[in-house]
C-alpha cells in the first residue's frame, strides 16, 4: 500500500471552461455535442454511464451500463429483465445516469423517469448484436446465483447447441430495454482550484427547459 494518503490526491482541473453563451438550448443536443467529443477524443468507453436506481423501500443501488441509444426522447440501454436493475425500475419508475470523461474533465448527471422501449426497438437491437452475446442473453440468468463459472459456461454449452445449424437467435422475453425520459441534466466542467462550471436544465410543467448555473 502507498505511503500516500488518499486524502492527499488532488488533481486541478484545467482543460476547458463552460459559459452560458456557450450552451445549446436543448439540452440533449447538448449532450450530443459532448459525447460526439468524447469519442473524438478517444475516451475509454465513452457510452459507458452509471445507473442509479431505487427499489420500493428505498435501497439504492448503481452499477455501469452502456447507452445504446440517443434521440430526442432520452437514453437508451438494454438488460435483463428479471435481473435487480429491471426489478427496481418496476418497482420505483425512476433513475438516474452519470457519465464521466475523465481526460475531458467533464461530467453529465441525469435524472428522470423509465420507460420500456418498444418490442420491435428491442428486436432489432438484439439482432445486430454480435452471436457471442445474443447467446449470452439468452444462457444468463442476470443476477441469480452462480455455483461456478464453469455452470455458466455449461449454459452458454447448452444454448450454443440449441442454435447449432445456424437457426436464428430470438431475443428472449426476459430481455430488452429502457429509455430514459430526462427531467433535469446537469453538465460540469472542471476548473482549476475548484470552481467548476455547472449548469443544470430543469423541465418546466409546459415542457420548456430552463437552465440554472450552480455553485460548485
Amino acid at each position: 500500500m502507498s505511503d500516500q494518503s488518499i486524502s492527499d490526491l488532488r488533481k486541478d482541473y484545467q482543460k476547458d471552461s463552460l459559459t452560458r453563451a456557450e450552451l445549446l438550448s436543448d439540452p440533449m443536443q447538448q449532450f450530443q455535442s459532448w459525447l460526439d467529443t468524447a469519442i473524438k477524443a478517444k475516451v475509454l468507453e465513452p457510452t459507458a454511464m452509471n445507473l442509479a436506481t431505487s427499489s420500493a423501500e428505498g435501497v439504492i443501488s448503481s452499477r455501469m451500463v452502456l447507452l445504446k441509444d440517443l434521440d430526442a426522447r432520452g437514453f437508451s440501454f438494454f438488460t435483463n429483465y428479471e435481473s435487480r436493475k429491471a426489478s427496481d425500475l418496476a418497482e420505483h419508475g425512476r433513475a438516474a445516469l452519470c457519465f464521466w470523461w475523465g481526460a475531458l474533465e467533464r461530467q453529465v448527471r441525469i435524472e428522470g423517469v423509465i420507460e420500456k422501449v418498444s418490442a420491435q426497438d428491442s428486436d432489432d437491437y438484439y439482432s445486430r448484436r454480435p452471436r457471442g452475446s445474443r447467446i449470452g442473453a439468452i444462457a444468463s440468468r442476470q443476477s441469480t446465483e452462480l455455483s461456478s463459472h464453469a455452470e455458466l459456461e455449461q449454459q452458454v454449452k447448452e444454448v450454443e447447441k440449441q442454435y447449432a445449424q445456424g437457426a436464428e437467435i430470438q431475443r428472449p422475453e426476459y430481455w430488452g430495454g429502457y429509455r430514459l425520459l430526462p427531467e433535469s441534466l446537469e453538465f460540469w466542467q472542471g476548473r482549476p482550484s475548484r470552481l467548476h462550471d455547472r449548469f443544470c436544465y430543469q423541465k418546466s410543467e409546459d415542457g420548456q427547459w430552463q437552465v440554472r448555473r450552480l455553485a460548485p
